[in-house]
């Protein structure tokens, strides 16, 4: 069991612009292996054998500035998600918290599940927009800028348009969710010691295990998702229950490779 503690030291302001900033680098810096895992995703150029030889047929084609394409969609979009991460996650937590103040470890982790969910549904057109950059040909482009990708996929496709695969990103929470928290809880078992006494390394390697666990889980829910983002058609006035289910299924037989 844990105690929700508030810092008082730091402002929310301080908070959200630390958690910005933070994450903006992290996104410039692993951008590259972003738009190649992408491309990988959605099938939109060849199999590659090896990551060095993907950034290369990508910079040979485009030029380097192609390696970073959608990056600052994913920035931009960064602040808004951190604040409603932020809030979501204390009203969760606060939520889930006992008479005493305390919360279990499964607890928080639903938390932060939640809040991600929620921060991630309303800021989701903006993750379209990023894989629509990110597939479209940065010599030939279909859209010349965010502002003008929203305009055209809203004008020509409708206003779910931009929501397109959202259903798989709260699906691929649960996979998510549970991984992690598999991970956190035989902590005490691979390190063979109270997590109290983990040293900041030993946090971090947690950190990267319990992501990579719970990203590999949810990724074909990722996979699918960004099939849909990238399928791009006019709006269907009639019917948007049975043109999402189509959009699904179309992304899972490309998946599948039947289409």
């Amino acid at each position: 069991m844990a105690t929700w503690k508030r810092d008082g030291r730091v402002t929310g302001c301080q908070r959200l612009g630390c958690a910005g900033l933070a994450g903006a680098l992290s996104l410039s810096l692993t951008a590259p292996l972003e738009l190649l895992t992408v491309l990988a995703q959605v099938g939109a150029s060849p199999p590659w054998r090896g990551l060095w030889q993907a950034g290369r047929s990508v910079c040979q084609a485009e030029g380097l500035g192609a390696l970073w394409k959608g990056n600052l969609t994913a920035c931009l979009r960064l602040f808004p998600y951190s604040a409603l991460q932020l809030a979501s996650y204390r009203r969760f937590v606060m939520l889930f918290m006992d008479d005493l103040g305390h919360i279990s470890q499964w607890s928080a982790i639903m938390a932060g599940s939640l809040a991600g969910t929620v921060a991630t549904i309303v800021t989701y057109p903006t993750d379209v927009v990023k894989t629509r950059l990110i597939v479209q040909n940065r010599l030939e482009p279909s859209y010349k800028g965010i502002l003008h990708a929203f305009y055209i996929i809203y004008h020509q496709e409708g206003f779910l348009a931009l929501y397109r695969g959202v259903s798989l990103t709260v699906l691929g929470a649960i996979p998510f969710s549970a991984g992690s928290f598999f991970v956190y809880i035989n902590l005490n078992k691979i390190w063979q010691e109270p997590s109290f006494r983990f040293s900041p390394l030993q946090n971090f390697i947690n950190g990267c295990l319990a992501a990579g666990v719970a990203q590999t889980l949810s990724f074909p829910f990722e996979t699918v998702k960004r099939k849909m983002q990238r399928i791009e058609r006019l709006r269907v006035l009639a019917f948007p229950i049975m043109e999402g289910l189509m959009s699904i299924l179309l992304a899972w037989l490309t998946v599948l490779g039947k289409l």
